[in-house]
């Protein structure tokens, strides 16, 4: 399997991923409750965080301000400004029965383990694994793994907006959602194929 170009990725349509009525931004205890009973049910979930950028030399961020788990049909966003988000996320990340699948999971690692103590149980790390099935000789990231396996194009235009902010931008939801979602649709195609005879 060849590495698109920026150009053809650019050329793909659009990852529309979860559909935005079906995107819960949790803020409320009674809320973040159910979702957690709900998530407790899943085996695998598509997982990310997003922290506020820095633009400064030498500045260390103080996040992760957001943190996001999909399945496929929906997508759960944590603002971590609120604690019972934090305590909530907790049970579920540390949860060694859930895998929890997405890319640059070692940052996401350290933050979460210093500013929380949250130490992430049965991660899947998709860049080397996207790697070893494609049969490339670089790790990727999400938008050329989406590209190449789903052939579709990841927005990235809110990458470095502000996720310290709440509530968030409409847009600034939808690619939060989106980038946990994709991870899981991604780990299940690779185990689709896998499991048709496809090799990793």
């Amino acid at each position: 399997m060849q590495r698109p170009t920026k150009e053809q990725i650019q050329a793909l349509p659009i990852y529309e991923g979860v559909k935005f009525g079906n995107i819960a931004v949790v803020t409320n205890q009674y809320q973040a409750v159910r979702v957690l009973n709900k998530l407790k049910q899943t085996s695998c979930l598509g997982f990310d965080t997003e922290s506020k950028p820095c633009f400064k030399k030498g500045q260390s961020s103080d996040g992760p301000h957001l943190i996001q788990l999909a399945t496929e049909s929906k997508a759960y966003l944590f603002p971590t400004q609120f604690h019972f988000n934090v305590c909530i996320v907790k049970e579920i990340l540390t949860d060694p029965a859930i895998k929890k699948v997405g890319f640059g999971l070692n940052e996401d690692k350290k933050l979460l383990c210093r500013k929380y103590g949250i130490r992430l149980a049965n991660p899947e790390e998709l860049s080397s694994k996207v790697m070893k099935f494609a049969q490339l000789k670089d790790r990727v990231g999400a938008r050329v793994a989406v590209a190449m396996l789903l052939k579709k194009r990841l927005a990235k235009s809110a990458q470095r907006s502000n996720w310290a902010k709440f509530p968030l931008d409409k847009h600034q939801i939808k690619y939060a959602a989106n980038d946990a979602h994709a991870a899981l649709i991604l780990e299940l195609e690779i185990e689709r194929v896998k499991s048709l005879g496809g090799q990793l």
